[in-house]
């Protein structure tokens, strides 16, 4: 009898025991999906936070460019303007070696008139968005021949599509970013464009014939981390290839949303 109720005392301990160890691993496996959940959390809430500062960052920075632009368009523009009307009415009194030197100076200042109104066209976001992307590239690429920066090239692939516009101003600064790069540090001769349009998606390749640079260096990898993160903001891979003396290829995949094909 006394052996029969240590056997059942022994089973009571090891019902229990095994009730504690099934609990602690429940309460452990519950703790630690609690953990996850609010680590997952976290992360997600950072990421928005992130994304609403680079969001908040790039409106900063285009209300700048905007305000810019007013006054190259506005102030600047009115006062050479200005300039060429008061030349105008000087060159009048002048004979006609005087008038041939005005005239040369009317045509530098008519020129830098129409400079300041397509620097301004590429700086408003407003403007971009109302002449498309395309277009704005191609008034960008037709400054820099006019003023015998680059040889340039433009061509476009496949049927356009329209693409979100808070979207179409984040690529088009992307590539202007890179136009700003090649016009100061690659001391370039050539630089080409191309659009490649599909159902799924819009690639931009962008080259050009510079001294290129090493991929491991820290400028290179500022410049390209600026791109980058502008592209992670509309979902879009960007990828840049360069050696030094070889020039720099920047290639832009984006991904249309489902908007973008509708309208289509």
């Amino acid at each position: 009898m006394l052996a029969k109720e240590q056997i059942l005392l022994i089973v009571y301990f090891i019902i229990i025991i095994v009730f504690f160890v099934v609990f602690g691993i429940v309460f452990f496996m519950a703790f630690q999906k609690r953990k996850n959940k609010l680590l997952l959390e976290k992360f997600k809430a950072e990421q928005r936070f992130d994304e609403e500062l680079k969001n908040s960052q790039i409106e900063i920075q285009e209300q700048t460019l905007k305000h810019v632009s007013w006054e190259l368009h506005d102030n600047i523009g009115q006062l050479l303007s200005a300039a060429v009307m008061q030349i105008n009415m000087t060159s009048s009194a002048l004979d006609d070696k005087g008038k041939q030197a005005i005239a040369d100076v009317k045509s530098l200042v008519s020129d830098s008139l129409q400079e300041i109104r397509s620097l301004s066209k590429t700086l408003n976001h407003e403007v971009i968005h109302n002449i498309g992307l395309e277009k704005s590239i191609q008034v960008e690429l037709g400054r820099f021949e006019k003023l015998n920066f680059l040889n340039t090239s433009f061509s476009v692939q496949g049927e356009t599509i329209e693409i979100n516009p808070k979207d179409e101003i984040i690529v088009y600064r992307i590539i202007q970013e890179f136009f700003s790069n090649t016009i100061k540090h690659a001391e370039a001769e050539n630089l080409a464009v191309a659009l490649v349009y599909t159902d799924q998606d819009l690639t931009i390749h962008v080259q050009d014939d510079g001294i290129g640079y090493d991929m491991h260096s820290v400028a290179a990898n500022a410049g390209l981390l600026n791109m980058k993160s502008r592209a992670k903001l509309i979902n879009a891979h960007l990828t840049s290839v360069s050696k030094p003396e070889e020039g720099v290829q920047l290639t832009l995949r984006y991904t249309f949303k489902a908007e973008d094909r509708e309208k289509a």
